[in-house]
C-alpha cells in the first residue's frame, strides 16, 4: 500500500509542475511574449519572416 501511495503522490506533484509550466507559458503568450520569438529581429538569426515595424 505504501508503494502505491508514494506513486500517487509523485504523480500528483509531477502533474502540478506540468500544469504550472503550461499556465506560465499561456500567460506569457497572452502578454505577447513567446519562447520562440523575442521580437528582437536585429539580433535574431532566425528566418521566421516576422519583422517588427
Amino acid at each position: 500500500m505504501n508503494g502505491i501511495l508514494g506513486t500517487i503522490i509523485t504523480a500528483v506533484l509531477l502533474l502540478a509542475v506540468i500544469v504550472g509550466v503550461i499556465c506560465y507559458m499561456v500567460r506569457q503568450k497572452k502578454k505577447g511574449k513567446s519562447l520562440a520569438c523575442g521580437m528582437d529581429c536585429e539580433n535574431c538569426g532566425s528566418a521566421c519572416n516576422y519583422r517588427r515595424n
